[in-house]
């Protein structure tokens, strides 16, 4: 990402408040949208991504009536047209167009239940809701659960997609949602067939939530639609992979068997070298290995670095490298330059001895030392 970018400003700006207000006039009489743009804007600097969309809420919440169902007219007329239900993927939306979603929790969680869902139906058909259907899992868990039940079957693709992605234990951003892991599993069992890879990816997605807390479920639930065959094979070969990725990186056996990896697979490291035995910060390590196989071997490479952390251990990350087939007594060569940033914002260098590893099929073959300079 370029120096300087902010995400926040890239989506809401004078060009993104113009077009909500220009909406909000459509919909609110003696709505004046110069004063609300000023207001807003003026709010944006000392605010980031997520606190922006309360921001501009809070503007809103005057020109609004005071009644949440009055409200709620208010807000539904005030929506652009709903996104292509003709797509398949690729058409999110725009993030200007959560306020419904702030207004429903805000407003109408505890005494308009049902009026606030029929706003967060009509909204995600034009901005994901994932965030605001949350807090009525939380507080009307037996309603919320039944309406999405029905939303499971919903024409729009959207619709369904929130079922999905609205349950994810582990949603990014999102607020912890108090209902077991395994409540959604019906939901899942339906959607996985979906025809639309927006609602596909985020059962993958929610698989791969729920497997770093329970995996032998994603494996069941997996094996059961392979064996059921309702989801066309090649889709479900994705959403397999997707949805297993980090149970892969963490070298679980019935995971790697599921895509057709042995764990045992009869696969030797040659050899692995690194460029150099000390690597400056901001440099690359440029690393070289060789695998063989007693038999025809599929195989999934990473690589993983065992960084030096702060109290002196080490952790380590894994790395995606290749997929590729081992041939009965034919070496397979590798290469790879892997980047040590030294100035990265989510992740911190420390100096002092790394290791760096080679894993097929989740174990791991070798390993050599290197030297971190900061």
């Amino acid at each position: 990402m370029a120096e300087g970018f902010s995400l926040a400003d890239q989506i809401f700006n004078a060009d993104s408040v113009a077009d909500l207000a220009s909406e909000f006039a459509g919909a609110i009489s003696g709505f004046d949208t110069a004063a609300f743009e000023a207001e807003v804007l003026s709010g944006f600097a000392e605010r980031e991504f997520m606190a922006r969309i309360d921001w501009i809420a809070d503007c809103l919440e005057g020109w609004l009536a005071a009644d949440f169902p009055t409200m709620a007219d208010q807000l539904q007329s005030a929506m652009v047209a709903p996104l292509d239900p003709t797509k398949k993927d690729d058409d999110f939306g725009r993030f200007i167009h959560t306020i419904p979603g702030v207004m429903a929790v805000r407003h109408g969680l505890e005494d308009h239940r049902d009026r606030a869902l029929d706003l967060l139906y009509e909204a995600t058909k034009r901005f994901s809701m994932e965030f605001y259907i949350r807090p009525f899992i939380n507080r009307w868990p037996e309603e919320t659960l039944a309406r999405l039940a029905e939303w499971a079957k919903d024409e729009n693709y959207h619709v369904r997609r929130l079922v999905s992605e609205g349950t994810r234990p582990k949603l990014p951003w999102a607020k912890k949602i108090n209902i077991e892991v395994e409540t959604p599993l019906p939901f899942l069992d339906l959607l996985h067939a979906d025809d639309a890879r927006f609602v596909t990816r985020s059962v993958a997605n929610h698989l791969n939530d729920i497997a770093k807390l329970d995996p032998d479920a994603v494996i069941r639930c997996l094996a059961k639609w392979a064996s059921e065959k309702r989801q066309n094979s090649k889709e479900l070969t994705w959403m397999t992979k997707h949805a297993l990725r980090t149970l892969i990186k963490q070298g679980h056996p019935e995971a790697l068997a599921l895509l057709g990896y042995r764990a045992d697979a009869p696969v030797n490291l040659e050899r692995l070298s690194v460029a150099a035995d000390q690597i400056q910060a901001g440099d690359a390590i440029e690393f070289e290995f060789a695998l063989s196989a007693t038999e025809r071997s599929p195989v999934i490479v990473d690589y993983l670095i065992y960084f030096q952390r702060k109290d002196g251990s080490q952790s380590p990350k894994v790395f995606k490298l290749k997929q590729a087939v081992i041939a009965a007594g034919k070496a397979l060569e590798f290469s790879k330059t892997h980047k040590l940033k030294a100035n990265a914002t989510t992740f911190r260098l420390y100096p002092g001895q790394h290791r760096l590893a080679v894993q097929v099929n989740g174990r791991v073959l070798g390993e050599v030392a290197f030297e971190l300079t900061v």
